[in-house]
């Protein structure tokens, strides 16, 4: 039989989670968002309750936490404010190329600089050029003895203007395509500049920054994996993340499904409170169908890498419907505040913004439906072992 019912341990988790999101990111998130204020407070105390690195492996530092404990958490800390979950949970995307792909020297070094202090790190994939088509990736690594020269430019990088090092990708081989791709571990230096920091319209205390590197060196050794194989280790980094950010939209649903719903009771239109009306209850029912997919997708996203699966299929599930879900219910939230869902006073239109940006990082919907028919229509023969192997390793 298939079992939904959560261990004590992870109801405990999920439960940590939610207090942390209530009594200190809730009661400032209108705030933060409205300034666009970085939450350096929030990062100190969520690190110090074990809400940041938590699927580290316990001997980098880490908690050792699974996948499924890891959306538990990234869940309720969205339902308290998507952009301060995205900061929290960062260095967990941007760790999982060194997890997958980093010699033992490596991973020692950068992932124990972030269980050791409060400390941050980046992913950088995107480019000015190179969105959804990462072959088109200008920057490039050019090996020179023992070291490899970096240059090029970064745009949309979460946490990057803060980030104490970051998991780059560039061309290794500028005719091969995405098979020219390499990825490599970069601390941050002088010869690393934030070019800018931009001004969103979601997302607000969420940092996103241009990222520059101009001749930056980093020792061979930094290389993450095999040389020209960073797309595959990209790749199979978004497998890991997408989970992450099912589980960051189904909080922002879920937020929203609570605060119309309550809304809807209390507001009074022709003599009776709103809910009572068929086209409120059916909006309302819809939210509450929909959030609970997207929830049951997410599981099983992420259960999928804990048993040492290959997710490809179910995580673009989950990214693509639980992203959707989560601009459909903010955006039906609106409706059922009406005129009021449109001004800044009330708490909706900020989860409305919030939710858009979940349809576009890391792998637009569109992207994920072309993954999915891939996955359908041409499926690729794996070696479920090999998978567990790597997995184990890492």
């Amino acid at each position: 039989m298939v079992d939904f019912t959560l261990t004590e341990q992870q109801r405990n988790i999920r439960e940590l989670a939610h207090d942390f999101a209530e009594k200190e990111i809730r009661p400032v998130a209108w705030e933060y968002d409205r300034d666009a204020t970085w939450p350096q407070e929030i990062i100190k105390k969520a690190w110090d309750v074990g809400l940041m690195n938590s699927q580290l492996p316990e001997k980098y530092g880490g908690a050792g936490a699974s996948y499924l404990d890891g959306v538990l958490i990234g869940e309720e800390l969205a339902w308290g404010c998507a952009a301060i979950a995205t900061t929290l949970g960062i260095n967990e995307l941007a760790a999982a190329p060194v997890r997958l792909g980093g010699t033992e020297q490596v991973k020692a070094e950068y992932l124990g600089m972030l269980t050791e202090e409060p400390k941050l790190a980046s992913f950088c994939l995107t480019e000015p050029e190179a969105g959804s088509d990462v072959s088109a990736m200008r920057t490039t690594a050019v090996r020179r003895g023992d070291k490899y020269v970096i240059n090029g430019s970064k745009v949309f990088i979460s946490n990057g203007g803060y980030a104490d090092w970051y998991t780059v990708y560039a061309k290794t081989d500028t005719d091969a395509g995405h098979r020219g791709i390499s990825a490599f571990v970069v601390p941050r230096d002088d010869t690393v500049t934030v070019d800018k920091h931009e001004d969103k319209m979601g997302l607000r205390a969420s940092n996103t920054a241009a990222i520059s590197f101009n001749e930056t060196e980093v020792p061979a050794e930094n290389l993450l994996g095999d040389e020209n194989h960073g797309f595959k280790l990209a790749m199979m980094t978004l497998d890991r993340s997408r989970p992450g950010v099912a589980a960051m939209a189904t909080g922002i649903a879920r937020a929203a499904f609570e605060f119309a719903t309550e809304y809807a009771k209390e507001r009074v239109q022709f003599g009776v409170p709103i809910a009572l009306h068929q086209g409120i209850q059916f909006m309302i029912a819809d939210m509450a169908t929909e959030i609970e997919a997207a929830r049951l997708l997410t599981w099983q996203s992420a259960v999928l890498l804990d048993r040492g699966k290959r997710n490809t299929l179910q995580s673009s599930h989950a990214k693509r419907f639980a992203a959707d879900t989560a601009m459909k219910v903010a955006t039906d939230a609106v409706q059922i505040y009406g005129g009021y869902g449109f001004i800044k006073d009330y708490p909706v239109e900020k989860l409305m913004r919030d939710a858009k940006i979940m349809q576009l990082y890391e792998g637009t919907s569109q992207i994920q439906r072309l993954v999915i028919a891939r996955e359908i229509l041409l499926p690729r023969q794996v070696d479920e072992l090999a998978v567990e192997r790597q997995l184990a390793a890492a």
